[in-house]
């Protein structure tokens, strides 16, 4: 039994008409008899009343029709959501990141999405820039964003970004002698009992550190930077983050810059380049929109096909 011959049954049901029907159907009518005929015979009953005004449906007609009905709402209700899955209104997108992500990054970027294509399942995990890339090379997640580009084995594989550049500032105590300070040099550091954040999971980040914690008077790893100013705020010592934290600052403390300054790897989008779904394809044609000057990067990396038209 064919999807057709349910939406004739169906139109012969509605329009008790055979003649009706096969007009709405834009079909002849018999042509129409005959289709509905076939069905009949294949279901061993009859499925209409034949008389001279038209057609009532059988006590097994009226059974039938519901769950004709039924049927292709299912199949319209499956068409639909795969058109919206295919323009990227729907489905799901998995997405790692590191926690710095959502100081300034994340929050509107995320909110832009939702707004635009709220069909679409968010599954956000925070984890380190080398779990990132683990996952998304094994294909737990579908985007990653971290601290540098992913590496290792497999890293060919993805296409990477940058999204937002970064560099390192001093977090103090207001009491601290550098809170009075415009700005201070990478060497005022040496001595310094520091605070730092990310962990050794970072390896390109704690590159970056790594002169100045060799240097340091001594060293406390922070989970994250909010420890690290919280540590900071109790009078630790001197931590050091990125410059995106400055909103995240306490009464207690004070942000001062680092001259000349010590760039961190920038915030890195990644994604498997020969596989991009269009929910993905739409989250990064948002983030070519809402990221100044990732856009023309993003436009030259992805495939023609996942590019909005303009």
């Amino acid at each position: 039994m064919e999807l057709r011959q349910l939406r004739y049954v169906v139109a012969v049901a509605e329009h008790r008409h055979f003649r009706r029907a096969a007009q709405a159907l834009g079909m002849t009518q018999p042509s129409l008899s005959r289709q509905v005929g076939a069905v009949e015979r294949e279901l061993g009953a009859a499925l209409f009343e034949r008389t001279a005004r038209g057609v009532v449906p059988t006590a097994a007609g009226a059974v039938y029709v519901v769950h004709a009905r039924r049927v292709l709402e299912q199949v319209e209700a499956g068409a639909t959501e795969a058109r919206r899955a295919a323009r990227g209104q729907a489905g799901s997108l998995r997405l790692g990141f590191v926690g710095e992500a959502l100081i300034e990054l994340l929050p509107s970027l995320l909110a832009r999405f939702r707004s635009a294509h709220p069909g679409v399942v968010l599954e956000c995990r925070e984890l380190s820039t080398a779990q990132s890339g683990a996952a998304l090379l094994a294909g737990d997640i579908d985007l990653a964003i971290t601290r540098g580009a992913p590496t290792g084995e497999g890293a060919e594989r993805l296409t990477a970004v940058p999204v937002a550049g970064d560099h390192l500032i001093a977090v103090c105590h207001r009491g601290h002698p550098f809170a009075g300070q415009p700005a201070i040099s990478p060497e005022q550091l040496r001595g310094q009992s520091l605070i730092a954040a990310p962990a050794a999971d970072e390896p390109a980040a704690t590159r970056v550190l790594a002169a100045l914690v060799k240097a340091a008077g001594g060293i406390t790893h922070a989970r994250d930077v909010h420890t690290v100013i919280g540590l900071a705020a109790c009078g630790i010592g001197v931590g050091l983050v990125p410059s995106s934290v400055r909103r995240l600052g306490r009464p207690e403390t004070v942000m001062v810059e680092v001259d000349p300054p010590l760039r961190l790897p920038d915030l890195t989008m990644s994604f498997r380049g020969a596989d991009i779904s269009p929910a993905l394809g739409a989250f990064l044609d948002v983030t070519r929109a809402h990221c100044p000057g990732t856009g023309k990067r993003l436009a030259r990396v992805m495939p023609r096909r996942h590019q909005k038209a303009g």
